[in-house]
């Protein structure tokens, strides 16, 4: 981690975190009766877990409503989940003021282009190796780690790593 971004992500105080693509590896399973499954990372969790833990509050802002992340957020105490939300700009603004922090303070991940909007607004942002170019080319980082496969984890430990150095 290079001495700026490490600056950076000593000063975060929220992280907001889009769903499919990025705590998962994009796939949806389609069930007989119409639900849909997906399939997520302990690691990932582990390390959300450890940045609330250690004060920093995380946040979710995904396109899509599915109820199997509305259980995995709610398993992992995660208080502020936005489901169906594609308006993600206007969204994070608001989870932004209500906490009266600067976008210095925020980071963010995702990995597709209604992504962006919460780039805009993030001190810090994000992405898997397997989000499309135009959300690699504006994150500040893009992790080693696939989507659904530890990606999370890296943010998580690079944030933590951060905070505790600095």
């Amino acid at each position: 981690m290079s001495n700026e971004l490490g600056q950076r992500a000593s000063q975060i105080k929220l992280f907001v975190s889009d769903i499919d693509g990025v705590w998962t590896d994009g796939t949806v399973i389609m069930n007989a009766d119409g639900g849909e499954s997906v399939v997520f990372s302990i690691l990932d969790g582990f390390g959300l877990i450890s940045l609330m833990r250690n004060g920093i509050e995380v946040a979710v802002i995904s396109g899509r409503n599915n109820p199997a992340v509305a259980a995995r957020a709610d398993k992992l105490g995660i208080k502020e989940v936005h489901l169906g939300f594609l308006n993600k700009g206007e969204l994070i603004q608001k989870i932004i003021a209500e906490r009266n922090l600067l976008p210095s303070q925020v980071a963010s991940i995702g990995d597709d282009l209604p992504d962006l909007e919460m780039f805009e607004h993030s001190g810090l942002s994000f992405a898997p190796p397997n989000a499309v170019a135009e959300v690699k080319v504006a994150a500040d980082y893009v992790c080693t780690a696939a989507a659904g496969r530890g990606a999370v984890r890296e943010v998580c430990d690079l944030l933590l790593a951060a905070q505790s150095a600095g």
